[in-house]
């Protein structure tokens, strides 16, 4: 009976940290955009599962590395937000694999992205032919983003987490004068800015709560 009420208070702490986690991290690691929060979470669950059937590791021990496991999480997530660097190489960058019609093939072959992926995931989205592609981005988590000639609603995020994305700004054919310009017209600078879209020729800035 003393092992079943073990079992039933490691797996009770199981279930308050993976709510703790959830309430902290957000719920978007519910569905994971990166590689990185999909290993949080198998790690998280390893942890849980493997504590829960171990007799030999009690509460006390439990309770230690799920505090831990947690605050590294969160440390992680915090230099994330706060330097594109660290996202990069932690999350990796979005791909861009093809451009005005034309796939980048050695993009591509650098990411392991075979013919038959890469024309899989054009039909999917109901793509038939290449040329008809303005881009077609690999997503962090692997997704395809693809954009069509002729899409007026191009949403393009130049200004994620108060830092600027060089890349957008290259494929828009702006420079950091124009962003500088669009930032001063709407008194803001790049850090109070939670996101920034480019529409219909300008920048529209989310910013920050106050």
């Amino acid at each position: 009976m003393e092992a079943y009420s073990l079992l039933a208070l490691k797996l009770l702490m199981g279930i308050l940290g993976l709510i703790l986690q959830i309430h902290l991290l957000g719920k978007g690691n519910l569905a994971p955009t990166s590689a990185m929060d999909q290993v949080q979470n198998f790690v998280l669950g390893g942890i849980i599962s493997d504590v829960i059937y171990s007799d030999s590791i009690g509460l006390l021990q439990f309770f230690p590395v799920l505090i831990l496991w947690t605050l590294l999480v969160l440390s992680l997530k915090f230099i994330k937000n706060h330097n594109r660097w660290v996202k990069s190489v932690i999350d990796g960058k979005s791909v861009w694999i093809i451009v005005n019609g034309k796939v980048q093939a050695e993009e591509c072959m650098k990411n392991g992205i075979s013919v038959h992926d890469l024309m899989f995931k054009l039909r999917a989205a109901g793509i038939y032919e290449i040329s008809s592609v303005k881009r077609a981005v690999m997503e962090q988590n692997g997704q395809f983003t693809v954009i069509q000639y002729g899409d007026e609603s191009l949403r393009y995020p130049l200004i994620t987490d108060g830092q600027v994305d060089p890349d957008i700004l290259e494929i828009i054919k702006r420079d950091e004068e124009w962003l500088q310009q669009e930032l001063d017209r709407l008194h803001l600078e790049a850090s109070q800015v939670y996101i920034g879209e480019y529409i219909d020729g300008k920048l529209v800035a989310h910013r920050y709560p106050s």
